[in-house]
């Protein structure tokens, strides 16, 4: 019997066999790659990307991962928060200064201004109610964190507003893959916190692409994964759990003293059959939204304007943003290079409008867009490649607060992971991967200790316990 079974081999499930990686561990994936949603790949001196990016940085459990792992990192360079919209582009500047750079009509204007100043002042609001208080658990923080305006959406939050407004708030809300008719106010707001105070969340990236990391990983637990693993069931005994699942056309099972679930809330609430009702009750009621994805190597020979941006907002086009993923090669480089990277990506209503065409004409759409927010792209497209991601992102949407309780509370011989647990994506992943891990080992470390027969002999005397006994004889 294994000591311990993990589903999901992406960044939460390694982050998970990473700290189990000393015991007896065997980690099932469904695909033929690990990584899961981080998918990125060399080229030269620059990596192409598809999935997730950005990173937390110290005092964080990513940062804890990066050391113990020996992966390198960097804070990102440049502008995270630049604009292309109505013709014009921005990378230098604060983004509260948008509405009076950006071309728009008068009307839409003074409307962004007056949402504007309303949302600055709630984005104060949420940043001192979110805080993080000494002594508090990251459990109770994330609970507070989706409490703050879980009651109503984004939308009903804005209020109507003319189009050139609503469209330049909606790709920094709908990073989260949900429309702001989707997403709570409240999350939405803190989406704005992070864009307002850059340092504040996620602003790392892995050197050499975010699949440098999974791969380290996943090398520490090699021999014990197996991919095109599909788990089909996970059954909760008394003092083990199985796990049946589908490889090469063949059913197979495995046995487990634990298992950890680090696959989406979808898969886990479709083979976790005797989990608590409620747990499973709240898994299912997790909401996902799709991204379409593009990564793009470029061949220009002299500098671009883009090349001290790495995020740029692109309202009113086929994706929400313009990654420049060769922004990481420009800060190391002493002189500028040839070529470069670009990422982009569709989320929610986006992506739907996407998922069922074929690659021609996602690219078609996406090169058109790209050729007008970064002048010239077209002539400078080297390769250029699609991911399709149907199960993009959970986004928290209102009412998702009431789950987090059902979501968290321990179940016995199975434990859960995934960054549907918390808010902050790839940070999630790692210590929602981290807990899952440690609650695991706790249990086989106190099982070991009672089962183990070596540890129930009384260990042979000491020499000074010889001397006590003698004068107590």
């Amino acid at each position: 019997m294994r000591d311990a079974v993990i589903v999901g081999a992406g960044l939460a499930g390694l982050s998970a066999a990473w700290r189990l990686r000393h015991w007896d561990t065997v980690v099932l994936d469904s695909e033929h790659r690990i990584g899961g949603r981080i998918r990125s790949e060399k080229r030269g001196r620059y990596f192409l990307n598809w999935g997730g990016h950005v990173f937390a940085g110290p005092g964080t459990g990513t940062d804890r991962l990066i050391h113990e792992s020996g992966t390198r990192y960097m804070r990102i360079p440049g502008s995270l928060s630049g604009i292309s919209m109505n013709g014009k582009l921005l990378v230098k500047g604060r983004p509260e200064t948008y509405p009076l750079r950006i071309p728009m009509p008068v009307k839409a204007r003074i409307a962004l201004m007056r949402s504007g100043a309303k949302l600055m002042k709630d984005v104060s609001r949420y940043a001192y109610a979110v805080r993080a208080k000494p002594g508090e658990s990251g459990d109770i923080r994330q609970q507070r964190i989706y409490d703050f305006e879980n009651d109503r959406t984004f939308a009903d939050y804005l209020g109507d507003l003319p189009e050139d407004a609503e469209s330049l708030f909606r790709p920094t809300v709908t990073r989260s893959a949900g429309d702001p008719e989707e997403l709570s106010a409240g999350a939405g707001i803190g989406y704005f916190s992070l864009v307002w105070n850059i340092g504040a969340g996620l602003d790392r990236s892995i050197l050499g692409g975010p699949s440098t990391l999974t791969e380290t990983l996943g090398a520490s637990v090699r021999h014990s994964i197996e991919l095109g693993a599909e788990a089909q069931e996970v059954v909760h005994h008394k003092d083990h759990v199985v796990v049946r699942y589908r490889q090469n056309g063949r059913d197979h099972e495995v046995k487990a003293r634990t298992v950890v679930l680090a696959t989406p809330a979808t898969t886990t609430h479709r083979i976790a059959v005797d989990v608590p009702a409620d747990t499973r009750d709240a898994l299912a009621q997790v909401k996902y939204g799709p991204y379409v994805s593009a990564a793009f190597l470029t061949n220009e020979t002299a500098p671009q304007p883009w090349d001290n941006a790495y995020g740029i907002a692109t309202p009113k086009q086929p994706f929400s943003v313009a990654l420049n993923m060769g922004n990481i090669a420009r800060a190391l480089e002493t002189e500028r290079q040839p070529g470069g990277s670009i990422m982009v990506f569709a989320p929610a209503r986006l992506a739907r409008d996407l998922l069922d065409k074929d690659d021609p004409a996602i690219l078609e759409r996406f090169v058109n867009g790209l050729s007008d927010v970064l002048p010239g792209f077209e002539g400078l497209m080297e390769e250029a490649h699609i991911q399709r991601w149907p199960t993009g992102a959970p986004y928290c949407f209102p009412g998702r607060a009431k789950l987090q309780s059902a979501l968290t509370r321990s179940s016995g011989r199975v434990f859960l992971a995934g960054d549907y647990l918390g808010s902050l994506y790839t940070e999630t992943a790692i210590t929602s991967g981290f807990t899952a891990a440690q609650e695991a080992a706790s249990l086989l470390g106190t099982e070991k200790q009672s089962a183990d027969p070596a540890g129930s002999r009384p260990l042979p005397p000491t020499s000074s316990q010889t001397r006590y006994t003698a004068v107590s004889t």
